[in-house]
């Protein structure tokens, strides 16, 4: 049943949903059915009105200046509490608009929150030892915020520079610098990619990057500060297992630069990268680190090879082998 009287709230009633703290992501289907995630369980909570659900998005959108309308029918956007919001309407929704705000944690989440206790001096070692680490997974697995906990992990002295397309990462480090991607203007200009900001960021003078998600052209550029001498970075990408992980890299590196062989392309990827770490979402909804590997510098066959890691002294051993 659809609350009239809620309605006329400024957010058409989804403030209900929106205080509570237990509510990780909040979603309006089809411009009337809303669900809400709790502890990774998705649930069929209330309905609105297609009319109210439109007023609502404007109304959000509004005062971050961003634009939605039929000629630009979707938006990506931060809200000043750090959510992230994401909107689409016709044409592009078929069956009315659609809402997704995503709401991030705000208190410090420690590694045992994604490991088992045996884990997490290793990914702790990965860390301190300044290891090259890509954290990956499916979309919602907690990459982002694994990448947030370990982050917290590197030296209070260190200068971080975190890049990202919408900002997410919040870390205490007295010495961070935030950098945010923006799309174009309406007419077209002004666009600042991921690619962009990782060349400005190589510009001041960074001690470790951390880039929220590689998923373009962006690949290349990192890999290139990677192997340059900007040891204890980390990133994240989609993918289904650590293996995959870096073959999606090497394809986005391929897609950049195709003329590149492709053994070329995986032994840049392997120099590169020291560790993966691959977080998955369990049924309960618990996000859990499943794997944790060391990529190997020798390419010998259509993949690039790995070593499971499950010690800290298996982190020495990969330092010795010189991989840093």
């Amino acid at each position: 049943m659809i609350d009239l009287v809620a309605e006329q709230a400024p957010l058409g009633g989804l403030e209900r949903w929106l205080r509570d703290p237990s509510v990780n992501e909040l979603m309006v289907n089809a411009g009337s059915e809303i669900w809400a995630e709790r502890a990774g369980v998705v649930a069929h909570v209330g309905r609105m009105r297609p009319a109210t659900l439109l007023a609502t998005i404007e109304h959000i959108l509004t005062p971050i200046g961003r634009r939605l309308d039929r000629a630009h029918p979707m938006v990506d956007a931060r809200l000043p509490d750090g959510s992230r919001v994401c909107a689409v309407i016709a044409p592009i929704a078929v069956d009315g608009p659609c809402l997704a705000i995503r709401r991030f944690h705000q208190r410090t989440l420690g590694l045992d929150r994604f490991a088992p206790s045996a884990i997490v001096p290793l990914l702790r070692e990965l860390v301190q030892r300044r290891c090259n680490v890509i954290v990956s997974g499916a979309t919602s697995s907690g990459k982002t915020t694994l990448l947030n906990t370990l982050a917290l992990e590197i030296e209070p002295g260190a200068r971080v520079i975190t890049l990202e397309d919408t900002a997410e990462l919040h870390l205490p480090h007295p010495h961070v610098v935030r950098l945010e991607t923006r799309e174009a203007t309406p007419d077209g200009v002004g666009e600042v990619t991921l690619a962009h900001l990782l060349r400005t960021a190589l510009r001041l003078r960074p001690d470790r990057l951390v880039v929220g998600e590689i998923r373009g052209d962006e690949a290349v550029h990192l890999l290139q500060a990677l192997n340059t001498g900007h040891d204890g970075s980390m990133a994240t990408v989609h993918a289904n297992s650590a293996a995959d992980a870096l073959a999606r890299l090497s394809s986005l590196v391929l897609q950049e630069v195709g003329n590149w062989p492709l053994v070329a392309v995986q032994q840049h990827v392997a120099r590169a990268v020291d560790a993966v770490v691959h977080v998955a979402r369990a049924g309960d909804g618990a996000r859990t680190v499943v794997e944790v590997v060391e990529v190997l510098a020798d390419v010998n066959g259509p993949t690039l090879a790995t070593r499971q890691l499950a010690t800290q002294s298996s982190i020495t051993g990969m330092l010795q082998r010189g991989r840093q």
